[in-house]
């Protein structure tokens, strides 16, 4: 389980194809993995991927296809910067909102669009993808983007927006974020069991959803 409160950003060391698969080594900013164990869970890019070795504030995942597929880990090369939690522990405080580290789809950066001291970032949905994320995105709700656990300030048609403050900005990997760049999606699933609940509800009762 992760909160979605970023704890730092990360740099990939390197990034080897295994097959079909990949091995990504990544380097922490020091100390930010003391204690951490082999088979542990961190959260990069909101992604859930599983320690399979370790050397200080080196940390290596081994990454199956599908994951590659689905999400903007198959993108990563040497140099890159990636967003990063350790797995929550029981009693933490839960500043965000409860995630799972499962990504649903990924979004495009469409528009960017600095406002003061703080950035707009507009995501556009893609409707072909085979997961339709777009039932679950309401304005005001929570969304989980590159892991980070944020609220929706706009949304459209085929497109979400969110508005993030300075601090988020030095904390995470978006204020180098440029247009076309791929960002994973994760909904809770506290939202899609209410989501789906209520449709199924109303499917039953014989009330057709636009």
């Amino acid at each position: 389980m992760f909160t979605g409160i970023v704890q730092g950003v990360a740099s990939v060391k390197s990034s080897t194809e295994v097959g079909r698969n990949k091995r990504l080594e990544i380097l922490f900013p020091a100390g930010a993995m003391i204690d951490q164990q082999l088979g542990a869970s961190v959260a990069i890019n909101g992604v859930c991927l599983t320690v399979s070795a370790l050397a200080h504030d080196v940390l290596s995942f081994d990454v199956i296809d599908t994951t590659l597929a689905l999400t903007n880990i198959g993108l990563l090369n040497a140099g890159d910067s990636v967003n990063f939690e350790r797995a929550a522990k029981m009693g933490d405080e839960v500043g965000g909102h409860v995630m799972s580290g499962h990504i649903m789809t990924s979004v495009t950066v469409s528009r960017i669009e600095q406002v003061g001291e703080s950035v707009h970032i507009r995501f556009t949905t893609d409707r072909q993808q085979e997961v339709d994320a777009r039932r679950y995105l309401f304005d005001k709700g929570y969304v989980g983007l590159n892991g980070s656990s944020l609220t929706i300030s706009d949304i459209g048609e085929d497109w979400l927006e969110v508005s993030l403050i300075p601090e988020t900005l030095r904390l995470t990997t978006f204020g180098q974020l440029t247009l076309g760049d791929k960002v994973n999606l994760e909904i809770d699933a506290h939202t899609q069991a209410t989501v789906d609940t209520v449709e199924r509800m109303l499917k039953e009762r014989g009330i057709l959803l636009p």
